[in-house]
């Protein structure tokens, strides 16, 4: 009777996690560098171009990436099928188009 209230709860947990990953992650970046990021982000847009690969950060996660690309994990896994999501290496390339 406990197992999915303890599942339940682990779920949460990880949520947590990744989500305050990512918005410590970006509110560094914006604060720090909101000029420059905001420049080439409003460049990327009006050229239409979109990152094909991303360069794995100290402390990545798969699930974080993908939040933070907007990619969906299971796509994101599709176009990296020999990367192991519980072994990411720094500086590890990973596909994010095709």
């Amino acid at each position: 009777m406990l197992a999915p209230i303890a599942i339940i709860a682990v779920a949460v947990a990880i949520y947590l996690i990744v989500h305050a990953t990512v918005d410590s992650k970006h509110h560094t970046v914006s604060h720090h560098h909101s000029a420059h990021v905001s420049e080439r982000h409003h460049r990327h847009k009006r050229h239409g171009h979109k990152p094909t690969v991303y360069v794995v950060k100290a402390g990545d996660t798969l699930g974080g990436i993908a939040v933070s690309t907007h990619i969906p994990l299971p796509r994101l896994e599709a176009l990296n099928p020999n990367v192991s999501p519980n072994a990411l290496q720094t500086g590890q390339r990973l596909r994010l188009r095709r």
